[in-house]
């Protein structure tokens, strides 16, 4: 059995939907399990929903209506029939969400926002599924809340393995077009869980690894895996082959590839990731899977924007020891602060930090107390893996470097 996943941007509208059908076409659907994010940007207008539930009643039917009115849009542009059975269907997963806001006594935002955005990725497969039997391709819709089991770390929800891979054996049907959900699963209460970022690709990962999977395919809409984002770097290559280690390398300094999480079980079992276009099926894509390492084998850029380097010096020219690093990285934990490269000498300390959670100010005003403290905002970290002279200068060129940390495939440089 072959694992895909379709992410939003597949199954924006009715024509994306309609590509859905021209791929699975083209590369065959026998023997499938397709997973299926929410449509376009519905999870970010599902999280509208419940932001307005806690903050704004006054606005949770306007938002609501918005995430109705887009789902309908698509229906009607993809079913001729006023009457078709899908009409239905949707209503009914709309009762379902207002019925639960109406009657939830739960205070806690993570539940709720598991028991609402889920819906987004219910709504898309619901209307997908009932397009493919529309056209012909007939196939199963699975809820995947029946199949991947958690616990209740709601927003996060942690996988338990032995449950799931008995629910994924005793439901899934191997020889039949399967239609399932990314992002959910269920807690032993049944309510659902979603499994944090990246949650479908890792969705299809569970599933692929439970069903001993040949392999698992992410469509979207680049050509591949590319050696830099081409929306911040020109001349980005098509990387043909990455080994699991490397995918992983890539995605610790930031690069948008795939998630450590989604490639850890493909990896356990060795089970080759393929990331291709939905926009040209038949192209080589990127293959992540055991052996060579990269290929070609070329720099590979990662940026990450809006970071703040910090420069810590003692207040009496001492050493900067041990006992300071642990009091250190306890404020960079209490502030949420996410480290991204760390420097040091006898009497300084540098750090690169992400300020995700605006907690730089109240956290510099404790570092102060203790330490001469020089900030650096707005700056960008850049990482190449696998440099050349040539790929370093063409970063500094025209910039301030503040940090410059090298190693033997990585070299990292934070410039202003």
């Amino acid at each position: 059995m072959r694992v895909f996943k379709f992410g939003g941007a597949s199954v924006k509208d009715a024509e994306a939907v309609k590509n859905v059908v021209k791929v699975l076409k083209e590369v065959g659907h026998k023997d499938t399990l397709v997973v299926i994010s929410a449509m376009g940007k519905i999870t970010n207008a599902m999280e509208k929903v419940v932001k307005a539930y806690f903050e704004d009643k006054k606005a949770l039917s306007g938002s609501l209506q918005e995430v109705v009115d887009y789902h309908n849009a698509i229906v009607l542009d993809l079913f001729e029939n006023k009457n078709h059975p899908v009409h239905e269907k949707l209503k009914l997963l709309f009762d379902e969400i207002k019925g639960f806001l109406a009657w939830n006594k739960s205070p806690k935002y993570a539940f709720v926002y598991d028991q609402v955005v889920g819906y987004g990725e219910l709504l898309s497969t619901t209307i997908i599924s009932e397009y493919l039997n529309e056209v012909g391709l007939h196939n199963v819709l699975l809820d995947v809340r029946n199949l991947i089991k958690t616990d209740n770390s709601y927003r996060d929800a942690q996988v338990n393995w032995d449950r799931t891979q008995k629910e994924v054996a005793s439901r899934v049907d191997l020889s039949k077009l399967n239609i399932t959900q990314g992002f959910l699963g269920s807690d032993e209460n049944n309510f659902t869980t979603t499994l944090g970022r990246e949650g479908s690709d890792y969705s299809a990962a569970i599933l692929a690894y439970c069903l001993n999977a040949e392999s698992v395919t992410i469509w979207k809409d680049v050509p591949g895996v590319l050696n830099a984002d081409p929306r911040n770097f020109e001349k980005a290559q098509l990387l043909n082959q990455i080994s699991y280690r490397e995918a992983i390398e890539l995605a610790f300094y930031g690069a948008s590839v795939i998630h450590p999480k989604t490639l850890q079980p493909l990896q356990r079992k060795e089970i080759p990731l393929h990331v291709k276009s939905f926009l040209n099926p038949q192209g080589n894509g990127t293959t992540v899977g055991k052996g060579v390492g990269i290929s070609p084998k070329i720099p590979c850029f990662i940026v990450k924007k809006n970071q703040v380097l910090l420069k810590l010096s003692s207040l009496d020219f001492s050493f900067i020891l041990e006992d300071n690093i642990s009091e250190i990285f306890k404020l960079f934990h209490d502030h949420q602060m996410k480290v991204d490269l760390i420097q040091n000498s006898a009497i300084s300390f540098s750090v690169c930090l992400d300020n995700k959670f605006n907690g730089l100010q109240a956290m510099l005003n404790e570092l102060k107390r203790k330490f001469k403290v020089v900030c650096h905002e707005d700056v960008s970290l850049y990482t190449i893996r696998h440099f050349d002279d040539d790929s370093v200068l063409s970063l500094q060129n025209g910039r301030s470097v503040l940090v410059e940390q090298r190693g033997k495939e990585t070299v990292q440089l934070v410039v202003k």
